[in-house]
């Protein structure tokens, strides 16, 4: 079978829709377009239908004890802004300090900083090398006054799975509420929100092969029952916490790609921590100075990531070399920005490594034949950009190159 180019690594910003997702959506455009809040006939009552279907599916998918605690939004960014300011804004007469850690998604990061500006105190952690944030730093942080403390599941950049369950009893113990932003992990890593002890939760469809514009939060009905004040007005929509008439075709998508992961996810796991050992293999084997970011290829990351810092060569100018191949060289939502990722620098990557680096983000439909094409594309490129580099070449011949005083213009 030929190769279809261009090949797609570029899994961690979003994922193509499932066909089966897909068919399981279509009639909700057309057949049974009701409104789920039209509670006077049949095509609100299916509207109504499809929307609990795909709530319980989402619930199992999180070990959820009630369906009712997945609330719909439009994506990730809105269910952490209205994780962190739902919480702080209901719960703001009990304390005003917020304890999270420097690698975060932005839309947490700039969530925390309109907070601030509100007269919330921020507490940003810094991570280890590894960028995985140690739960004696969390331990040390909480204060009489610390309301929420909010942690991702894993990184989106460097696959680094953070310690969710050692988090969750820290704050169990000490009474404060726990966010997670389980975009990235969801899927691909053990998360199950009673037994870590997470009381909210952001996920999102486009990430797991679901649509575009549609995610959720979970809200913690018991033991204890999260309060959150809501932060769109409107018709009162998912008990108040979210008003807007819900995306019925997307809830119905999201439904089923959580229950195709549910049934899956171990073994797709599985298979793309194989081709991203094999890529990695093949780097490390043919390419002198190459950087692994994050935690080894194992049990602590994500299994469908590998950002690898490529000395000598400009991240911007590999990926035109490769431009077959979709990667990315930081976030997607921050890489309009020439400054170099702020997780790699969070993690003691030095900014001139940190510009070469390259994130390959695996998935579904890759294949064994797309990844044998795209470790002999990037390695011949590297090699070629290498011998345009005269920094390459003085480092070969034994210069520290950190020891030059290069002369002013």
């Amino acid at each position: 079978m030929a190769l279809k180019l261009p090949i797609y690594m570029d899994y961690h910003a979003t994922t193509p829709v499932d066909p089966r997702v897909l068919d399981a959506m279509l009639p909700y455009f057309t057949e049974h377009f009701g409104n789920a809040a039209s509670r006077s006939h049949r095509f609100g009552w299916e509207a109504e239908e499809a929307v609990a279907v795909g709530r319980e599916r989402i619930a199992r998918l999180v070990n959820a004890e009630k369906p009712e605690e997945i609330v719909f939004t439009s994506g990730a960014s809105e269910s952490n802004n209205l994780a962190l300011k739902g919480v702080a804004e209901f719960y703001r007469d009990k304390g005003r300090h917020i304890v999270t850690t420097r690698v975060e998604h932005k839309a947490v990061l700039d969530s925390c900083k309109r907070l601030e500006k509100q007269g919330f105190e921020v507490t940003y952690l810094e991570v280890r090398k590894d960028g995985r944030v140690d739960p004696d730093a969390v331990k040390a942080a909480l204060r009489p006054d610390t309301v929420l403390v909010s942690v991702m599941l894993a990184n989106n950049e460097i696959g680094a799975i953070m310690p969710i369950g050692d988090i969750g009893r820290l704050c169990k113990e000490r009474g404060v509420l726990f966010h997670v932003d389980a975009v990235q992990g969801i899927g691909k890593t053990e998360f199950d929100v009673r037994e870590m002890g997470v009381d909210l939760a952001s996920i999102t469809a486009h990430k797991i092969y679901g649509p575009k514009g549609v995610g959720a939060l979970y809200v913690r009905r018991s033991k204890p029952r999260v309060r959150l004040a809501g932060q769109i007005d409107g018709g009162g929509h998912e008990r108040g916490m979210r008003s807007g008439t819900l995306n019925v075709p997307a809830i119905v998508g999201f439904g089923k790609a959580c229950e195709l992961l549910t049934e899956g996810w171990r073994d797709e796991a599985r298979r793309l921590a194989g081709l991203r050992d094999r890529l990695w293999a093949r780097f490390q084997a043919e390419l002198d100075e190459v950087y692994l970011n994050g935690p080894p290829c194992g049990p602590l990351r994500l299994p469908n990531n590998l950002n690898v810092s490529f000395a000598f060569v400009e991240g911007e100018g590999l990926m035109m070399a490769i431009k077959d191949v979709a990667v990315s060289s930081g976030s997607a939502c921050t890489s309009a920005s020439l400054e170099p990722s702020y997780v790699l620098r969070a993690v003691g990557v030095d900014e001139e490594l940190a510009h070469t680096s390259i994130r390959f983000g695996l998935g579904r439909f890759n294949t064994d034949e797309e990844v044998a094409f795209v470790a002999d594309l990037v390695i011949g490129k590297v090699k070629r950009l290498r011998e345009l580099s005269p920094l390459y070449e003085m480092a070969r011949e034994g210069i520290d190159l950190k020891s030059i005083q290069w002369a002013a213009h």
